[in-house]
């Protein structure tokens, strides 16, 4: 028989429910698209509903620290040095003992690993743990344009093998699901799309940042200024660039270029600007954290890369209202729309990719770059991905 309750009575308190932990692994927070994203995804989903927790390895001397963004966004990252980009036997197992034990002291429910060293330590030690719910997302791969046979072979024998310890691998765009579902990574039900979301908004009126890198530059507001932002490294090819430009001044010598980030490759490539007769043409300018200035005073920016995931410089380019010209490699066909939104152009081929910056120059910011700013932001801003990753924790954990 219930207890008939008694007027004046309260109500019983209701019962707190504590958080769902994440532990969010990234091999390291260079500059680039995945620190960005994991940056955004911990300051997201840091709730009433979940706790994370981002754990980074260590940032290589010749790459720049983006480690600055995860602070601004309030978030701490733990640091575990031996977690490094690149093999090494014993400085791997280290990652993944201190793994092992991060995770056994903050106890996820769920760990979602980005990057490939990470990936594979990170999956080996939630499962290790007996973590409920493991997810890694591929921002890109290096199956073909990195390696040799050999060690691509490797790397995929240890991809597949990861596959086994994952519910759910996650891809940034449909081409790259395809991709990997083409390598045998997983099988196709095993692989999603959630595209990229970045912090967009800081390009959404750029009026009071034009001219300050004209001024900088120390050239008029009629000179077109072409840009190439990204890390130095051998797949960006910007060797593929310093042709272009060559191309394209042999023809209009006001044309000015930019060459925004640093890298293994800066003194190489700015030897070889020099050979070309490109070095009053040509800028290198390092690594800028005022990203927002350089788009507002571009003109066009340009991929010249042989395999890419989604390049954040187009989504970022897209967003402020720069036209963009491509090669059409990895995601960047899906990213631009088949070309609705930017020029494509076949990748090894300067000629072409002269001819898409020069298109480029001469269409200017018409219809097209409107409609693929308004598809940016709709598609990759920040709070569209962590509604995204918010449901699909949910359901993984309700499975």
């Amino acid at each position: 028989m219930m207890r008939e309750e008694k007027r004046g009575d309260s109500p019983p308190p209701p019962e707190e429910v504590e958080p769902i932990r994440v532990m969010r692994i990234i091999a390291r927070l260079n500059i680039g698209g995945p620190a960005v994203h994991v940056s955004l995804l911990t300051a997201g989903l840091n709730d009433a509903e979940f706790q994370s927790l981002l754990a980074a390895g260590q940032i290589g001397e010749a790459e720049g620290d983006m480690g600055y963004l995860a602070r601004q966004m309030g978030v701490e990252p733990v640091i575990i040095p031996s977690l490094q980009r690149e093999i090494s036997p014993l400085a791997d197992l280290k990652a993944l003992l201190a793994l092992v034990r991060l995770m056994r002291e903050y106890r996820p429910q769920i760990v979602h690993t980005h990057t490939a060293k990470a990936g594979l330590v990170g999956r080996l030690a939630a499962r290790l743990t007996r973590v409920p719910v493991v997810i890694h997302t591929f921002h890109g791969h290096v199956f073909h344009g990195y390696f040799g046979r050999a060690k691509t072979r490797l790397f995929l024998a240890l991809e597949r093998l990861s596959a086994h310890w994952t519910d759910v691998i996650l891809t940034i765009s449909e081409c790259l699901r395809e991709e990997l579902i083409g390598y045998r990574i997983a099988p196709a039900g095993k692989i999603r799309v959630v595209p990229l979301g970045l912090p967009l908004d800081q390009f959404s009126d750029l009026d009071d940042e034009r001219g300050a890198m004209r001024s900088e530059l120390v050239c008029s507001t009629d000179t077109p200024l072409v840009g190439m932002i990204g890390r130095l490294v051998p797949i960006k090819r910007h060797e593929l660039f310093l042709e272009a430009a060559r191309v394209i001044t042999a023809e209009n010598p006001q044309v000015k270029f930019l060459i925004v980030g640093d890298g293994e490759r800066r003194a190489e490539l700015e030897e070889m600007a020099a050979g070309l007769g490109l070095a009053d043409a040509v800028r290198f300018t390092g690594w800028r954290a005022d990203l927002p200035v350089i788009y507002a005073d571009l003109d066009v920016v340009v991929i010249a890369s042989r395999n890419e995931g989604t390049p954040v410089s187009i989504i970022e380019a897209m967003a402020a209202g720069v036209p963009v010209v491509s090669t059409a490699v990895g995601g960047v066909p899906d990213l631009l729309c088949e070309g609705k939104f930017g020029e494509l152009v076949e990748p090894e081929d300067a000629a072409a990719l002269a001819e898409g910056i020069q298109k480029a120059l001469r269409r200017g910011k018409d219809d097209r770059v409107d409609m693929a700013r308004q598809w940016a932001y709709d598609q990759y801003g920040g709070a569209r991905l962590i509604d995204d990753i918010r449901t699909l924790y949910r359901e993984l954990l309700d499975r």
